[in-house]
């Protein structure tokens, strides 16, 4: 295991970190809340700090999103490994050449701050509603839920792409993560080096664009071929979750932790679980702890490699003994049945007989709150005969009557734990842990 690299920072600097160290060439554009990380890797280049490859990345700022996103796609064409860093309506504006660079199988890294899409309204805050307008565009999705977990899979994510071909869009949520101030264990230029695929990068390089090997590229295919070359892309993507498992397995081996496209935590015999990804797995798993020392077999599978979804991984992770199911999705996605992850469960379990009970609910849009109080409502409604489908937590819905009634208020936190409350009488007072 190598030597341990403890450093404060929030998300997006520990996210920078790792995204500069695979970077040669960087196009940017800010938007709240990814904007420091595109900052941290100008100011890093401009005092000439090196790569993992000795060299100082190259930065061009763009005009907005699409034009940086436009500029990633024309520098993965050329050959150099390249990244970009956005979040929301920016993230939107990058999806047409998501598509292209996905079609093309260039070796891109997109770093998202989960970010809400205004819809009614203007929110800077978080939520999923920009990355699940992605699902599509081609890209594997990478969900870290802290922020040493964004640190590690912002890693993984560029490791995966370099060696799948397969672009990344590697997301953690924002201003929960990304502007969260952590002490962190981060990673040394060096063991990374020691883990890249320098021969994949030899064939990326050797496939781009050049002079001396002109090749044919973004020709218009008639009905004849189009279908068939967009399913000649399926084995580069079906190797994907191997290679994302292998990375996590080389992550271990220098840092000590251990990361599965789906990790569970809780009672290795539960018999209620919920599914989520990004911040709310660690309010999640402290309820766990919470519900599980009073008796209860509760837990949580927390999903890191969102796309492609396989099927392998998340059935290692599950409990044998699990009989009832709830998937929080932090969007609302208008007109579907449920939530994005929700229905990929859903489609899991299809035609099988003795699947668990599966709901599915709505947390955080826009960042509001949701607390272990909102969690245990959420376990509370899995005890029942027919638990309510399509619930919301951390409102009071009294439009739709959607929301989940909270019965008991509880503190997970750890014993001893130092809380802030806000008392309108003495502006904020901190307590220890069980005083509200």
């Amino acid at each position: 295991m190598a030597k341990r690299n403890w450093k404060t920072m929030d998300g997006n600097e520990a996210v920078a970190h790792v995204a500069y160290a695979f970077s040669e060439m960087a196009t940017i554009y800010p938007i709240t809340p990814s904007s420091p990380m595109p900052e941290h890797i100008d100011e890093w280049a401009a005092h000439g700090r090196k790569n993992i490859f000795g060299h100082t990345v190259k930065i061009t700022e763009m005009q907005s999103e699409a034009g940086a996103a436009g500029a990633c796609h024309g520098a993965l064409s050329a050959g150099a490994l390249a990244s970009t860093y956005t979040a929301s309506q920016g993230l939107l504006l990058m999806i047409p050449n998501m598509y292209k660079i996905a079609g093309e199988l260039l070796p891109g890294v997109f770093h998202v701050s989960a970010r809400a899409l205004a819809t009614h309204a203007l929110s800077i805050f978080g939520d999923h509603s920009d990355v699940m307008s992605c699902r599509m565009v081609g890209f594997t999705m990478i969900a870290g839920g802290s922020v040493q977990e964004a640190h590690d899979m912002a890693a993984v994510a560029h490791l995966t792409a370099i060696e799948t071909s397969v672009p990344v869009l590697n997301f953690f949520d924002g201003f929960r993560t990304s502007h969260e101030i952590q002490k962190i264990d981060t990673f040394d230029y060096d063991d990374l080096a020691k883990i890249v695929d320098y021969d994949a990068i030899a064939e990326f390089r050797d496939r781009s664009m050049r002079p001396e090997k002109p090749y044919t590229k973004g020709t218009a295919q008639n009905p004849d071929i189009f279908f068939q070359a967009t399913e000649a892309l399926q084995p580069f993507i079906d190797r994907v979750p191997d290679t994302v498992a292998s990375y996590m397995e080389e992550i271990k081996k220098i840092c000590g932790r251990e990361y599965h496209p789906f990790n569970y935590y809780g009672d290795p015999e539960a018999d209620r679980i919920i599914v989520a990804m990004g911040s709310v797995c660690q309010a999640v798993e402290e309820t766990v702890d919470y519900l599980n020392a009073r008796g209860e077999k509760t837990g949580v599978i927390e999903v890191h490699l969102y796309r492609p979804f396989s099927p392998k991984y998340f059935f290692r992770a599950l409990p044998a003994t699990v009989k009832a199911i709830s998937v929080l999705d932090r969007v609302k996605e208008v007109g579907a049945l449920g939530g994005p992850l929700y229905e990929d469960i859903c489609s899991l379990f299809a035609g099988n007989a003795n699947a668990p009970k599966i709901v599915g609910g709505r947390y955080g849009l826009g960042s509001k709150d949701t607390t272990p109080s909102d969690i245990k409502a959420i376990f509370d409604n899995l005890k029942l005969f027919e638990p309510r489908n399509n619930f919301t937590v951390g409102i009071i819905d009294d439009v739709n009557y959607s929301s989940l009634n909270v019965t008991e208020h509880i503190n997970a936190a750890a014993e001893s734990t130092i809380c802030c409350k806000f008392d309108h009488r003495r502006s904020y007072r901190y307590v220890r842990s069980g005083i509200f």
